[in-house]
């Protein structure tokens, strides 16, 4: 098998698996919304609870994400773990953070936000369409490029960084978490 036919049959692996997972999740769309979101935190609530996302909740009251985060949504927020943010310099880190850069913070913030509710399943059935590629529109306004590698959903920002999903499909009240292992970025 060659290169191309071996890509064509994973993207097509992929398109199955996908309707797999989605028809398995059928069986939840007879329960109205109400029943199964009234328990879930918002995703702000989330973030705040999480020991995984402490700096990202740091950041998100920095720069006055956090009540954004508590509406209704839905959003689908490409979060940052703390692994991610370590990954960064302590002086990177620290510039972001001081209250001159806060709309640069908010910037890079919007950068991992999505409108709109998109579980991994969704992201697969959107790559297949895509052949093997989606793109979204983040809030920030720039682009992200989901592709495969492996297993993994990457993430791909405007400046070529590359981020793993980590931890998929953490559903809350007012959409989705998927937690990444690099910080992405909208521009330098």
């Amino acid at each position: 098998m060659n290169v191309p036919q071996t890509k064509t049959y994973f993207v097509a692996l992929l398109c199955c698996f996908s309707l797999f997972l989605s028809a398995q999740n059928q069986g939840l769309s007879a329960i109205p919304a109400g029943m199964y979101f009234s328990a879930k935190k918002t995703i702000a609530e989330k973030t705040a609870d999480s020991e995984h996302f402490r700096t990202l909740f740091t950041a998100l009251k920095a720069a006055d994400l956090e009540e954004v985060l508590d509406t209704n949504g839905p959003f689908t927020f490409f979060a940052p773990s703390e692994v991610a943010f370590n990954k960064m310099s302590k002086m990177e880190l620290s510039e972001l953070f001081k209250e001159e850069n806060k709309s640069d913070l908010k910037e890079l913030l919007t950068y991992h936000l999505v409108a709109g509710n998109y579980s991994a399943s969704k992201i697969l059935k959107a790559m297949c369409r895509g052949g093997g590629k989606a793109s979204f529109t983040t809030i920030h306004g720039n682009k992200i490029i989901a592709t495969m590698s492996g297993l993994d959903i990457v993430l791909t920002d405007a400046l070529g960084n590359k981020a793993v999903i980590t931890n998929a499909d953490a559903t809350q009240s007012n959409g989705v978490i998927h937690q990444i292992d690099q910080v992405i970025r909208p521009s330098k």
